[in-house]
């Protein structure tokens, strides 16, 4: 009987909360990082382009590390091949609609030789590409598509960008408890781009760094998602070419 309520119960969170599946990425197929899977698997481990996640749960500590790529997020060894300007469609488990919030989504330039042995550490290199929140008052938000299947979520990699390798980082923000303890839920990921095409630029301006872009009193992490009033997403003003 404990075994079965054991089961039972890791079911439950299982099905709770989410990450990104897969994603389709240059016409290609990609699974993502399967955190009840791949750790699991030992010398089949598969080679993926996201970086491992522990698990479907948050990050809520702003001032650690984890809230780049999440909880002891590993470089992954490939790359997905996408021309600037393409779009890319991301794949979600299907996300709880109690947990209301903002989707955001970064970039960052890794080293020349790619980004399987980089990690961008401290430094302010983040640049963000794509954010939604609310519409208005109402009850509309950037995570209500993903709360039915299917999830999906598309961003477009900048047309202007020089080619070249990409750390991706892409997050939801849940708010369900913002306003109080234990406060806002953040669920990032990261996966790896090589870049082709584009032009030459390499964003300089509004770059961020994680943990800093954030802080535990902004009015987009404290908001009380419960009030009709008009939300303003946290960190950076989103990069245009």
């Amino acid at each position: 009987m404990r075994s079965l309520y054991t089961l039972l119960a890791t079911a439950g969170l299982v099905a709770a909360h989410g990450y990104v599946d897969n994603a389709t990425i240059g016409g290609q197929f990609y699974q993502f990082y399967q955190p009840y899977m791949d750790p699991y698997m030992g010398d089949n481990k598969p080679a993926r382009i996201s970086r491992s996640i522990p698990g479907n749960g948050p990050v809520e500590n702003l001032s650690l590390s984890d809230v780049q790529c999440n909880t002891g997020a590993e470089p992954a060894k490939l790359h997905a091949t996408a021309a600037a300007g393409s779009t890319v469609t991301l794949h979600w488990t299907l996300w709880p609609d109690s947990h209301m919030g903002p989707v955001l989504t970064y970039m960052a330039r890794c080293p020349d030789t790619g980004c399987q042995n980089w990690q961008p550490g401290s430094s302010a290199v983040w640049f963000k590409i794509k954010e939604a929140g609310r519409t208005g008052t109402s009850n509309t938000w950037a995570t209500t598509p993903l709360m039915s299947s299917p999830a999906i979520y598309t961003y477009t990699i900048p047309s202007c960008l020089k080619k070249g390798y990409y750390l991706v980082r892409h997050e939801i923000i849940a708010l369900h408890a913002a306003w109080a303890y234990p406060g806002a839920q953040f669920y990032p990921g990261c996966h790896q781009l090589d870049v082709t095409g584009g032009g030459s630029t390499v964003p300089s301006a509004n770059l961020v760094s994680f943990p800093g872009a954030y802080q535990a009193t902004d009015p987009g992490v404290t908001y009380d998602a419960y009030r009709a009033q008009t939300y303003t997403i946290p960190g950076p003003a989103v990069f245009t070419c």
